[in-house]
């Protein structure tokens, strides 16, 4: 399947996964299967490639090692592409690779399309108006505690220790956010509602916290990236849902894991990746 085609391959170091030694053994990967990178385009550095300039390269194959913030934001820009994507897990939680690929390491799924054990897959995300989700959507004010990874992230101390003071605040005191179509979910909201695409609708899951030990619970998941091992109700699987927060106060936002503007309203909608990726997954 890519035999003969051009590749270009996208890394990222901020990434979780990006170390030098792990981008020469991917590339090594592509050696062993006979296949050549024609270009590395570091995204922290280079930005996102266009369709126009893959196009004059008559690239066939853009392969993305990233995490999953940095995914979305290569993907976004290719709607409309003819060529294909593969993403490779080269982040922290590399959700949309898991969904694609399973737990394969990179040089397995690499194999495994040299093999031509992949098929062409446009996956369903979660669209808002302020960007699609791949990997999911996060929303209220429980997304506070995403300063607090991202201090993390780059070892800054004192920014931890205030981000997580304020982020306990935000999640206790802010206004809760409300499934108000379909009205589902407890009364009194939740400090953040999750939607996870799914192949016919998206998981609706509201995150909450009402004892000291559900505050340290989700904000250990949220730093983790992993907002599933909060605490939390699912809601059922929907097609479309409309979000707020009563008491008029913006929402927070997280879409791939990466913080977004939003009102105090928002509807999510369920709808299909708009380039082609690669998947390898068995059961997928």
């Amino acid at each position: 399947m890519i035999h003969g085609k051009t590749i270009w391959l996208a890394v990222n170091a901020a990434s979780g996964s990006n170390s030098d030694d792990a981008v020469a053994a991917l590339e090594q990967a592509f050696r062993d299967e006979n296949c050549l990178i024609g270009r590395r385009i570091g995204f922290h550095e280079e930005g996102a490639p266009a369709i126009d300039e893959l196009r004059r390269a008559t690239v066939d194959l853009l392969v993305i090692f990233t995490g999953d913030g940095t995914v979305n934001s290569l993907v976004a820009g290719l709607t409309g592409w003819e060529g294909t994507v593969l993403v490779l897990p080269g982040g922290t939680m590399n959700i949309l690779a898991q969904r694609l690929h399973g737990d394969a390491e990179p040089a397995e799924i690499i194999a495994r399309v040299a093999a031509g054990r992949a098929r062409l897959v446009r996956p369903t995300l979660v669209r808002s108006r302020h960007g699609d989700g791949l990997s999911g959507i996060l929303a209220g004010p429980g997304t506070a505690w995403a300063q607090v990874r991202e201090a993390m992230r780059e070892t800054d101390v004192l920014g931890t220790i205030s981000g997580a003071a304020e982020a306990i605040g935000e999640s206790t005191a802010g206004s809760n956010v409300h499934c108000v179509e379909p009205a589902i979910g407890r009364p009194e909201g939740y400090s953040a509602i999750q939607l996870v695409p799914g192949a016919d609708g998206f998981a609706v899951e509201g995150y909450y916290a009402e004892t000291l030990g559900d505050y340290a619970k989700q904000g250990i998941a949220l730093l983790r990236r992993n907002f599933r091992e909060g605490p939390h109700d699912s809601l059922g699987h929907y097609r479309s849902v409309r979000l707020a927060c009563p008491e008029g106060e913006a929402m927070g936002l997280l879409i791939d894991g990466e913080p977004g503007e939003a009102g105090n309203e928002e509807t999510f909608t369920l709808a299909h990746c708009g380039v082609d990726l690669l998947a390898t997954r068995d059961d997928d």
